[in-house]
C-alpha cells in the first residue's frame, strides 16, 4: 500500500468498519479524478463514508438531499437582483464545493438529475447563459436507493456512464457491527485532515502518469470486446468505459505503490467500473453472478 495513503485508509476503516475494499475503491475513484455512485439501503454508512473522505482529504463538503421537488436552481444557484447596483448577482449553490454528496439522487426528477451532467463532465455549470467553473478537485459521490423502493426514478444510461465507479457497502459482518455498537462516539466530523487539496492534485497527476503496457491495453480491449459479443450483456461497454477501466487501473496500481499497471489491477477494479454500465444499472438477479464477473472469468490475461 502507498505509504502516503496508508494512514488515510487506516483512519477511514475506523469509521466504516469491515468495508476495507469499498474504502480503497472510493479512494481510487477520487485519485482517478472520477465520480462515485453508491447504491444501498438507507443506514449502511454512505453519508458517513462521504463525510469521512472529505475530512480526511481536507476538501470542502456539501450534502444535497435529493427529493421529488428539488429544482436545478436549488443545487446550482440562482441570479438575484441587487437593488443597490441595479444588477443581477449570481448566488452560488451547494454544487460549488470540492466534494458533493448527492444523497438519494434517484428520488429527484430526471430534470434535476440531468442538471448534474455538465458539472460532472465539464467541471462547470451554466446559469442564465453564463458559465461558472467548479473547484478543483471536484468529486461527486451520489447515493441511490434500490430501484424496488417507492419514490425512485431510474438513472438514465447517459448519467450512469458519468460515474467512474459504482459500489455497494452492504451489511457489515457480525463482528464489525458489534464493534460499531460498542463505540462510545460516532462522529465523522472528528476525523483528522491528513492531506491537503494541493497534495491530492499532485497525486492525481502522478496517477495519470502511471505506465500501461501494450499487453495490459490488449487485455482491457479483450474484456470490452467480449462485452460486445456475448448474449448475456444488456449494454455493451463503450469507448468511454474503456477509458474508465484504464483510469481506475492506474489509480489502483498507484495505491499499491507501483508506477505501472498489471492485469491484476484491471481485474480488481473491473466490476466496480463496468457493472452499472453492462446492465443499465439493474442489479443481477438473486443467486446469479454479476455480468462483469462472468466477463472477467472468460478472459485469461495470459492469453492476450
Amino acid at each position: 500500500m502507498n505509504k502516503t495513503l496508508l494512514p488515510l485508509t487506516t483512519q477511514l476503516n475506523k469509521v466504516i468498519l469491515g468495508k476495507e475494499q469499498q474504502i480503497k475503491l472510493s479512494i481510487a475513484c477520487l485519485l482517478a479524478n472520477g465520480h462515485l455512485l453508491i447504491e444501498d439501503l438507507p443506514g449502511m454508512g454512505k453519508t458517513t463514508l462521504s463525510h469521512g473522505l472529505a475530512s480526511t482529504f481536507g476538501l470542502t463538503y456539501s450534502r444535497i438531499q435529493f427529493t421529488s421537488d428539488l429544482l436545478p436552481a436549488d443545487m446550482l444557484g440562482v441570479s438575484v437582483f441587487n437593488a443597490k447596483v441595479q444588477e443581477f448577482e449570481f448566488k452560488k449553490g451547494p454544487i460549488f464545493n470540492q466534494l458533493i454528496l448527492a444523497d438519494e439522487i434517484n428520488r429527484a426528477s430526471p430534470k434535476t438529475q440531468s442538471a448534474l451532467l455538465e458539472s460532472m463532465e465539464e467541471n462547470q455549470v451554466s446559469v442564465d447563459g453564463t458559465t461558472y467553473p467548479l473547484p478543483n478537485p471536484f468529486f461527486v459521490i451520489a447515493t441511490q436507493n434500490p430501484s424496488f423502493q417507492s419514490g425512485t426514478y431510474p438513472l438514465p444510461e447517459s448519467q450512469l456512464d458519468r460515474f467512474l465507479m459504482k459500489i455497494s457497502l452492504g451489511y457489515p459482518n457480525v463482528e464489525a457491527e458489534k464493534n460499531m455498537l460498542m463505540q462510545i462516539e460516532d462522529n465523522p466530523a472528528s476525523i483528522e485532515t491528513l492531506l491537503t487539496e494541493h497534495t491530492l492534485r499532485e497525486m492525481q497527476q502522478e496517477v495519470s502518469r502511471v505506465f500501461v503496457s501494450e499487453k495490459v491495453i490488449n487485455f482491457i480491449l479483450q474484456l470490452v470486446t467480449t462485452s460486445r459479443t456475448v448474449n448475456y450483456v444488456t449494454s455493451p461497454l463503450s469507448p468511454r468505459a474503456s477509458k474508465a477501466i484504464l483510469k481506475a487501473s492506474k489509480a489502483w496500481a498507484y495505491m499499491h505503490n507501483r508506477d505501472y499497471v498489471v492485469p491484476e489491477d484491471v481485474q480488481a477494479v473491473f466490476s466496480s467500473v463496468t457493472e452499472h454500465r453492462l446492465n443499465g444499472g439493474e442489479s443481477s438477479s438473486h443467486g446469479s453472478s454479476p455480468v462483469s464477473q462472468k466477463i472477467i472469468e472468460s478472459v485469461d490475461p495470459l492469453s492476450v
